[in-house]
Formats: structure tokens, sequence, C-alpha cells
């Protein structure tokens, strides 16, 4: 798992067992750990969550938000891998890419600021079956319908938020909420009407959904109703002027914001029937300038649902407002950490692999805010010119690696406390002549 993380070439598995210094033994032995299922990879994210609730006070929720990625292949026989929609294509022309389907659960590290920090505690691959052959069976293609029912991503998610919730009630006094934030993928029925108990999901809704207030008591018999007078819809809410906008504090990116919001409790929605009371909250475009005297653009208003009607709405919008950084943690995991470019094609090594690189970058996480607090950041390694001045409200994944590496291997490569560093204090332009100072170049990559 160090070498994981300390590694700096291509994430393979020869690049891990080289980095730690393991080239010239035989190496049938780490394939095995992985193509054999020789460690629990949940057992590392257990610990890693209890961790994370060390930060929560007793009353609090732990709020976790849930999404897909797709890791890009282009083997013939990985496990799992299928063309898939670009979701990084331009919107005028969907394009198709060789990816594996990955989901994946991060919880809110909360941070004296305010803020918080996404750390992964829950990782699955998630492939669609193969499909079958136009000239297959009838009976192969009624299995692959079945399969493909089941293989659906929001019906993986309720069971991965069903596990979570039973890990949550074995190790722990049974009290502590669960708090789920998804985009609209997540928002439907296999979801809603499935959660566990002690648990509130936030997630999105479409602009034109329709909900209803609740059914009117009645003494008649026969059938009670379970949906009432039909209500706005999130759109026609939020272009009511009849109902004024509230003004909400939340913290993002660092600092304190005000948003326009409007909101209606209790409804209904049919995806989620009678099971659960709505809270819609609309969220009002947000104003922003490209540059200073440009004109003001606009993006695009957010609708919420909330399945806890009595959730106060600056703890829904900052929850939303939380659920961002799990996409912080996909660009980390692919670009920083290489999740997604170990060679193997196997059914348990396409899940184990990507796992143990997951679960090291959240232990290095967890092990950050331990040694620096939650928004401390290492002083080991000096920045670079062109950071001095640059306020960091929390240390990168790649200050973190960094500093993973110089407490590895800044005392093998030598003693000294890096006097050769660049003096800050130089004020001309022309470069120096080329020195080859191997710690300061190893310590500062892609700082």
């Amino acid at each position: 798992m160090l070498s994981q993380l300390a590694c700096l070439g291509r994430h393979t598995i020869t690049g891990v067992i080289c980095t730690a210094g393991s080239q010239y033994r035989d190496w049938s032995a780490e394939y095995r750990l992985y193509s054999k299922d020789r460690f629990c990879e949940q057992a590392l994210f257990n610990q890693v969550r209890l961790e994370v609730e060390g930060y929560l006070k007793a009353d609090e929720p732990l709020t976790v938000a849930m999404d897909d990625s797709l890791f890009r292949k282009t083997g013939q026989r990985i496990h799992g891998v299928q063309y898939r929609r670009d979701p990084l294509g331009p919107k005028f022309q969907v394009s198709f890419v060789r990816a594996q389907r990955i989901l994946q659960i991060s919880a809110a590290l909360p941070s004296s600021d305010g803020a918080a920090r996404m750390v992964p505690i829950d990782f699955l691959h998630a492939p669609m079956p193969k499909k079958p052959r136009k000239t297959d069976s009838q009976k192969k293609w009624e299995l692959y319908k079945q399969q493909r029912k089941l293989a659906n991503i929001s019906k993986h998610g309720i069971e991965r938020i069903c596990a979570l919730r039973q890990r949550m009630d074995e190790s722990s006094d049974n009290k502590r909420k669960l708090q789920v934030v998804v985009d609209g993928g997540y928002t439907n029925r296999n979801v809603l009407r499935n959660l566990p108990r002690n648990t509130t999901l936030i997630g999105r809704i479409r602009e034109d959904a329709k909900l209803y207030y609740l059914p009117e008591f009645s003494k008649s018999t026969g059938r009670k109703r379970v949906y009432g007078q039909q209500a706005p819809t999130p759109k026609q809410l939020r272009q009511d002027e009849s109902i004024a906008w509230r003004r909400i504090s939340a913290v993002a990116c660092g600092k304190q914001h005000n948003f326009k919001v409007k909101t209606l409790t209790p409804v209904r929605w049919r995806a989620s029937g009678k099971v659960h009371d709505l809270r819609l909250v609309v969220i009002a475009p947000l104003g922003y300038r490209l540059k200073k005297g440009g004109r003001m653009l606009y993006r695009k208003p957010a609708y919420l649902i909330c399945t806890d009607p009595n959730l106060s709405i600056q703890k829904i919008l900052q929850a939303y407002i939380y659920r961002w950084d799990i996409e912080v943690n996909f660009r980390d995991e692919k670009t920083l950490l290489g999740v997604g470019q170990a060679q193997v094609r196997t059914k348990k090594a396409c899940q184990k692999v990507p796992a143990l690189a997951i679960a090291a970058y959240s232990m290095l996480l967890t092990a950050a805010a331990k040694a620096f607090g939650t928004t401390g950041i290492p002083q080991n390694i000096p920045a670079p010119k062109w950071r001095n001045d640059k306020k960091q409200r929390r240390a990168s994944t790649q200050a973190l690696i960094n500093q993973l590496r110089f407490e590895l291997w800044s005392t093998a490569l030598t003693k000294k406390r890096f006097p050769h560093f660049a003096n800050k204090n130089k004020t001309y332009t022309k470069s120096d002549k080329l020195k080859n100072s191997l710690d300061s170049a190893l310590f500062s990559v892609a700082n």
C-alpha cells in the first residue's frame, strides 16, 4: 500500500513491485494476492470509516456521497470492459469509450473551517453482464435480461447503502444517523423505497417532477389515499414570484456564501410512494464572471429532495455542497494514484487491485488529518516559487504524497537538511546551469 502511494511511474503491478524493491524476487505471490482473493478490502475501509466517525460529535450524522465513474481500458479480454457513453464527450454528439464501471462511497471528514474532505470508504467494480450474440438461444437472452436488471447501478447503490448501514450498526451504538447525498441517477424508485432505517437521502430531482401534497383526512371507508392535490413542480416553484427567496449561508470553496433557496414540505412523489414524506429545496442559479468587469453569467438551478422533511435547509444545502468532493476523489485516484492503470484481467483482480489502491488513498487522507489537522499543510518541503503567494485552504493530495516520500526516502538519500533548494530571495530571471539535485527534484515532482 505504501508502494502504491509512493510509485513514481505507471501504477501497474510491476511498477508497485519495483517501488517496493522486490523486482529481483519471485513476483508470483504479489499477483496471487489479488487474483486469489487473499485480503478483505472491506475491513480496511471499515477502519477508515471509524476514523472519520471519530471526528464527529455523538449526535452528528455520518454524511456520505455516492457516485459512479469509469476506468478507461483498451484490452479485449478484461473482465467488465464494455463500450460506455463518454461523460467527457461534447453535448452535441454522443461518444463512446471502452471502460469499466465502478461505484464508490466517500465519507465527509469535517474541517475546522466548516468545510469537509471526502474520504473513500467503499468501492465496488460494477460491470454489466456480457450481451449474448444474435444467434444465441432464447434462454441465454432471457438470462441476460434478468442479469441486466440485477446489475442496474441504482440497485448496486442501494445494496452498498444497506451494507454500510449494517456495518455501522454492528460497530457502533446503533444511534448515529447515516446521511447519503447522491445525484439524479440514484434518486429513483429502487433507492427511495428500499432505504434502511435511520438513513436520510438527499438527491437531485428533475425540474418537471410531479409532486403531491399529503392527502386530507377523510372518514370515508375504502382504501386510504396516498396522494393529495398536485403540488407545483420544482420549476414552477422556482418561477413562482409569490413565494419569496430565502437567504441561506453555507461553506463552499473555503468561504462562506449566501444562497437563494425556496422550499416546500411535506410533499410526496410517486417514486417514493407513501414510504417517505419529502422536502423539496430549490437553489437559485449562481452568478459568476469569467473576468473582472465581464458580463454576469449564471449556472443552472438545482432541485433537491430530502427524505427527512424536518431536516433544516442549511444542513441539506451544506451536505449537497460536500458531495462535489467525491469528484475530486475520482480525479486524484485516476491521475495521481494511477487507479485503473494495472493490467489485470480476472474478475477478482479487477475488484481487488483498485480497491487496495483506493484504501491506501483513504488512509493517507486520514493519517494526514491526524498528523497535521484537518486543514493543516505539511511544511517539510518548500513550495515552488510560483506558489509562494497562493493561499491554500488545505493540503493537496500531491503535497501529502510528496510528504510521504520525504518521510520514507529522505534519510536514505541524504542526511543534510536540503540547503541546495532554490533560494527564495533570488530576483533575476535567468535560469541557472543545470545541477543534478536528486532529492530536491524527487520531493517536488509534479508539485
